[in-house]
């Protein structure tokens, strides 16, 4: 794909992004390394692959969800808070 100063101003325009003169010919060089580094995938051979993957199939190992409470961390948690009651953050109604 050819990157030039148009489609820089078009990609400049998408991401709200404005690029300074001076690094423009240094940014379009930036950005066509990326797309010839993504070009590549192409050359993959994933006719065999299935479209996506789950880990759940591999056996991912799962723990057992034992909750604990330290009352000495949520204090140092709340400690830095400017409101704090019950154990909990105090923070402004924005709900009516």
């Amino acid at each position: 794909m050819n990157i030039d100063d148009e489609l820089l101003s078009k990609l400049e325009k998408l991401s709200s992004v404005e690029i300074a003169s001076e690094k423009r010919e240094e940014t379009i060089k930036e950005i066509g390394k990326i797309v010839d580094f993504v070009e590549n995938l192409s050359e993959l051979d994933l006719g065999n692959k299935a479209a996506s993957f789950s880990t759940i199939e591999g056996g991912t190992p799962f723990r057992e969800d034992i909750p604990s409470i330290n009352p000495q961390i949520i204090e140092d948690i709340l400690k830095n808070s400017p409101k704090s009651e019950g154990g909990f953050f105090v923070v402004p109604k924005i709900i009516e």
